[in-house]
């Protein structure tokens, strides 16, 4: 089969497409002939060498999409065909034409969802869906979404525009910031201009921001706390800019804030775990309540794919598509 290789950490361009040994379903697994791959930020940071530091050479991605054909020992043969999703683990094999799981860790994907599509949701819908579970969004609020134009922040400026806030996103060029009015926020505003928090409070016109959603962090974020109200809700799920939230004590005190993190072991200990997160947020795409923002990119141009998300030039989750074998 193909499969991106990494061989040393760096550059994206050290992604290579190989031809490697098929891999074959131990007990209780099946084999998935892989329709589409998600493309996670956190890959980018692993293939820079800068958070895991697995075993080279490896195989990125850890969400994959598409067709059962084969099962090993134990696993009843009505698996054979069908559509599934899954996440793998951390830097376990994703970019390949075909990946192996335990077939408990396997999700339906019905027949009018797109692979594309289960893949965007099955880990970053899950996250979305934590982040709003988190925030509470309703009618009476307004709720600023950083990094607005991503695969995450589409999802939750979907989510609480659908629970009745009036959303406003923080993204770059006029490009994302379509993309964002589209998904139902009220407003898109450029973090990048000067200027930026006093073009949100002018478009409030006398309302005060009641909950951030911020996967930013860094002066980004920063600049976005500075804009909660009194009694505002802070949802934290990570920090794309290299850098935490710089949120204090003082911080919380002084305008009553809370702050919680929707990401993190304690995610696990819910009920029903991970999986269930993802579950829902499966769901949530079958009845088309959310609908993806997906930017695919062919499994030979993986490189391309991770120069582009980390030059933030990419719109919605990024999705490599391997082809039929």
């Amino acid at each position: 089969m193909r499969a991106v290789r990494l061989r040393a950490f760096g550059d994206a361009d050290l992604l290579r497409v190989e031809e490697v040994e098929d891999p074959e379903p131990g007990p209780g697994r099946a084999r998935i002939a892989v329709r589409a791959a998600g493309v996670h930020l956190v890959d980018t940071l692993i293939r820079r060498g800068g958070w895991a530091r697995p075993a080279l050479p490896f195989t990125p991605g850890s969400e994959v999409a598409g067709v059962v054909d084969a099962v090993g020992p134990g696993v009843a043969d009505d698996w054979l065909g069908r559509r599934v999703v899954t996440q793998l683990g951390l830097a376990s094999g994703g970019y390949a034409e075909l990946a192996v799981r335990e077939v408990d860790a396997l999700h339906a994907v019905p027949e009018d969802v797109g692979f594309a599509a289960a893949v965007a949701m099955v880990r970053t819908g899950g996250t979305a869906l934590g982040v709003l579970d988190a925030a509470e969004p309703g009618p009476d609020d307004v709720v600023l979404v950083t990094a607005a134009a991503g695969g995450v922040g589409t999802l939750l400026v979907q989510g609480a525009a659908r629970a009745g806030a009036h959303v406003v996103g923080l993204t770059g060029c006029a490009e994302k910031r379509r993309a964002v009015l589209r998904a139902g926020a009220a407003a898109a505003v450029d973090y990048r201009r000067e200027g930026w928090r006093s073009e949100v409070v002018d478009g409030l016109a006398g309302r005060e921001v009641t909950a951030l959603l911020d996967g930013v962090g860094g002066a980004g974020g920063r600049g976005a706390l500075d804009l909660l109200g009194p009694g505002g809700r802070l949802v934290m799920f990570g920090s794309s800019s290299g850098e935490p939230l710089d949120v204090s004590t003082s911080d919380l005190f002084a305008r009553s804030l809370s702050a919680v993190t929707a990401v993190g072991p304690h995610v696990a200990k819910r009920a029903g775990g991970l999986r269930a997160l993802e579950a829902r947020a499966l769901a949530e795409v079958a009845a088309r309540r959310w609908s993806p923002v997906v930017r695919e990119f062919p499994l030979a141009e993986a490189a391309r794919a991770h120069a582009e998300l980390e030059g933030r030039r990419t719109i919605g989750k990024v999705v490599l598509l391997p082809g039929d074998r």
